[in-house]
């Protein structure tokens, strides 16, 4: 079932199937509910009540009135949970997702039974001297286009330089959402880890190419209560690319 409410004045879609243990899914930037509609139908079957919002800025749901921050997300989620009236709940979170799921695990640790990272992002990586060369073109660069006659292509060459530094989605959005990411990109929450104390799964593709492997071990070791689950085969979406797989390990770790 889908539904629409307002959380901090702002129009919020989500969706809702079955009953019992409350599961909450955040899906991962530039996706939805829809995403997760397999799982979510799958599981709710299995007797968990599935909670999907649409992220503001993502799906159905607005966005937000100015560039937000990981933590404006986090606090946009406790207005969620608390109109849902849910007291204790798992999280199942992809990419972007558990960005939000780390600073809300973090800052409210007695609400979450269990958390479940799928591919998790938000540990800011360390640059390689490609990145580094690209930075010093894209200073130059912000020289040269500021000059009159090169001003107009200002804008295009940013966008060229973000895709460069493999990040995609800043090309693919527009507005508010453009300053958001730019903002969320920012954020490095490795020293967040070390402070989620909930009991948390680590879901991650072995052929992952958008966040490598080698982080799913920077994860493993800064979050102490965990376990991580690497799946053969698989990149940045499991619940895409291989739902069964991923719903067997999800069951097992609720369970």
């Amino acid at each position: 079932m889908e539904k629409e409410v307002y959380i901090n004045k702002l129009k919020t879609n989500y969706k809702v199937a079955g009953n019992g243990q409350p599961v909450l899914v955040l899906h991962g930037w530039g996706g939805s509910s829809d995403s997760w509609l397999q799982i979510q139908r799958i599981l709710a079957a299995q007797g968990y009540k599935m909670i999907c919002p649409d992220f503001p800025g993502f799906g159905k749901s607005a966005n937000p009135p100015k560039a937000w921050e990981v933590a404006d997300y986090a606090k946009w989620l406790l207005g969620f949970i608390r109109f849902l009236k849910l007291n204790k709940f798992s999280i199942i979170a992809h990419s972007f997702g558990a960005r939000v799921a780390i600073k809300f695990a973090k800052n409210y640790p007695k609400k979450i039974t269990k958390l479940i990272l799928c591919a998790p992002a938000g540990i800011k990586p360390k640059p390689d001297l490609e990145t580094k060369i690209i930075f010093q073109i894209s200073k130059t660069g912000n020289i040269i286009f500021s000059k009159k006659p090169l001003r107009g292509f200002k804008n295009r060459a940013k966008n060229l330089f973000y895709i460069l530094i493999r990040s995609k989605d800043y090309s693919k959005t527009k507005g508010v959402m453009r300053e958001t990411i730019k903002k969320v990109l920012e954020e490095d929450l490795l020293p967040d880890l070390s402070q989620i104390k909930t009991k948390t799964l680590i879901v991650w593709g072995r052929k992952d190419k958008i966040i490598p492997l080698k982080y799913a071990y920077m994860f493993k070791e800064n979050i102490k209560n965990s376990q991580l689950e690497i799946v053969p085969r698989i990149g940045h979406s499991p619940h895409l690319e291989n739902p069964e797989r991923l719903l067997e390990i999800i069951t097992k770790f609720l369970r």
